[in-house]
């Protein structure tokens, strides 16, 4: 496993203990999902398509024991496969998704008064949110948490900017 993988899992609220390759794969599952989602409200532009999607991030971090993303990983993938579902999300991943609940609402919200500028500022600066996570193993959510928390720099290497890892 990747430390990357790793510090990614941790950056999510779960310990270095339950770290593995089939967790970073479950967690994976939802920013992929979203940014296919994504892709399709910025060729939409559709209000209405970003305030479902706000809808769908604002359950997930509101419930996050009937959220619906991992609900999709652990019937399609986990309960098949005989592998473990994925645990009930940590603050630190509740409190990223409902920053990009606010992020698609705030869009939802600039198309509905055709301030069209803003909105692509706006999906701008998710996009920018997503490449990080997908290309970085980085959850900048997840790191504001941490940061509004109070975690600042340690002497040991995490995330490339020393968030701590539970353990």
């Amino acid at each position: 496993m990747r430390y990357s993988e790793v510090d990614f899992i941790c950056q999510m609220g779960f310990s270095r203990s339950s770290a593995n390759h089939t967790l970073y794969t479950a967690l994976m599952l939802q920013p992929r999902i979203i940014g296919g989602l994504f892709a399709v409200g910025v060729l939409l532009q559709s209000p209405s398509f970003f305030l479902a999607l706000s809808a769908a991030l604002w359950w997930s971090a509101l419930v996050p024991t009937r959220n619906p993303f991992d609900a999709i990983y652990n019937y399609a993938a986990a309960y098949p496969r005989g592998l473990t579902p994925i645990p009930v999300a940590p603050t630190p991943r509740r409190f990223a998704m409902g920053e990009a609940a606010a992020f698609t609402l705030g869009i939802a919200a600039a198309l509905f008064l055709h301030a069209t500028i803003t909105a692509w500022m706006l999906e701008g600066v998710f996009v920018a949110a997503l490449m990080l996570v997908f290309f970085g193993r980085f959850c900048l959510g997840a790191y504001m948490y941490h940061l509004v928390r109070g975690v600042m720099l340690t002497g040991e290497r995490r995330l490339s900017i020393g968030l701590p890892c539970g353990s």
